[in-house]
């Protein structure tokens, strides 16, 4: 993982981020309310002690905080971290946030309840043992008997296919139409990629913004991710399809042992 290039990919797309969305508030009510659903099926209605570990701009933080748990918030860019303490005031809730690498969580150990790491964030290590130096620092924080909510990409099906590009994602809001896509460019192991995002906004006559942040994602197969998160400790490991579960993308949830 190069950090300065994540951290600079995130700082520089902090601020159109929740132009990805159609509407970023009901997918903030919608993705809390799927994933509020995974913590009461294994703890119970709560409210629970929640860190999201890779929060970006507060699209899982701010919705679990909305239905009512105490959340805080960390990111490797601090100028997400800061947009989503802000959005969530503007909203009524209180995150929270810190900026910080996941794999070293500058939190004390044993004090949440759950750890969430959404939004395809796991794929920006790019090495096993970066992989495993996030999820002991999760195991970390998390009480015995607590959850981890990780949400990945559908990777295997990606890697049997390797395209050169996802499908595109067109929102509008006051300041016009966005059309946001990626480019993927595969390395020769056909598990690491390449990712130019592009987003096109929508200017005044003719002319189109044209916004284009680059860094570099690690596909990680489900049968790759069970071996780091059962090799870091983690017991009761499950995938929820999207079909089955309500998420946009697969779910992985384990239990910290103890």
């Amino acid at each position: 993982m190069s950090d300065p290039s994540v951290r600079a990919f995130y700082d520089a797309l902090a601020p159109d981020y929740h132009r990805i969305f159609a509407d970023w508030d009901a997918s903030m009510a919608h993705q809390a309310a799927v994933l509020g659903a995974f913590v009461r099926e294994d703890l119970g209605p709560g409210p629970h002690r929640v860190l999201d570990c890779s929060c970006g701009i507060g699209t899982q933080a701010i919705g679990l905080a909305l239905a009512g748990h105490r959340v805080v918030g960390s990111d490797i860019s601090p100028v997400a971290a800061a947009r989503a303490a802000q959005e969530a005031a503007a909203r009524g809730a209180v995150v929270p946030t810190a900026a910080a690498d996941m794999r070293r969580l500058p939190f004390a150990s044993s004090v949440f309840d759950v750890v969430v790491c959404a939004d395809n964030s796991l794929a920006h290590l790019l090495t096993a043992p970066d992989v495993e130096a996030a999820l002991a620092g999760m195991g970390r924080v998390l009480r015995d008997g607590g959850l981890l909510v990780l949400t990945l990409r559908d990777y295997d099906e990606i890697r049997r296919t390797r395209p050169a590009a996802p499908p595109p994602q067109v929102s509008e809001d006051s300041g016009g139409r966005v059309i946001t896509f990626q480019l993927w460019q595969w390395h020769d192991d056909g598990e690491r990629y390449d990712l130019e995002h592009f987003q096109l906004a929508d200017g005044a006559g003719d002319d189109w913004a044209v916004r284009v942040r680059r860094t570099t994602s690690w596909a990680l197969a489900r049968s790759q991710l069970t071996e780091f998160v059962a090799g870091a400790g983690f017991v009761d490991v499950r995938w929820h399809d999207p079909a089955a579960g309500g998420f946009y993308q697969p779910v992985l949830t384990a239990r910290a042992a103890g």
